[in-house]
């Protein structure tokens, strides 16, 4: 599965549009408040990497099910909740690309 942010594939060309996919996913395990910034800092950051990678699977599963090989165009949003919960979305349209 060939995953880019940018519209096209170089040496690919797009030969059916299968529609907008999305890979949604929250970390579940509430981030500790403690009195050292750069340990919470480290945790954040650890936790939006784990959430981000279960995000990309979720996208490339769903553009699987369309029958797409590719996802372009692709988005990644990451927010961080009041609660302190680690969320990323990423969006993007499923095609499918011959070389």
């Amino acid at each position: 599965m060939i995953l880019t942010t940018t519209n096209n594939i170089e040496g690919f060309k797009i030969t059916d549009y299968k529609g907008i996919v999305t890979g949604v996913f929250m970390n579940e395990d509430k981030l500790a408040m403690g009195f050292s910034i750069s340990k919470y800092i480290q945790s954040v950051q650890d936790s939006i990497d784990k959430v981000k990678e279960k995000a990309f699977q979720k996208l490339k599963d769903n553009a699987k099910q369309l029958g797409a090989n590719a996802v372009v165009g692709i988005k990644v949003e990451i927010e961080l909740t009041t609660s302190n919960y680690a969320m990323v979305s990423v969006t993007g349209t499923a095609v499918s690309v011959a070389a």
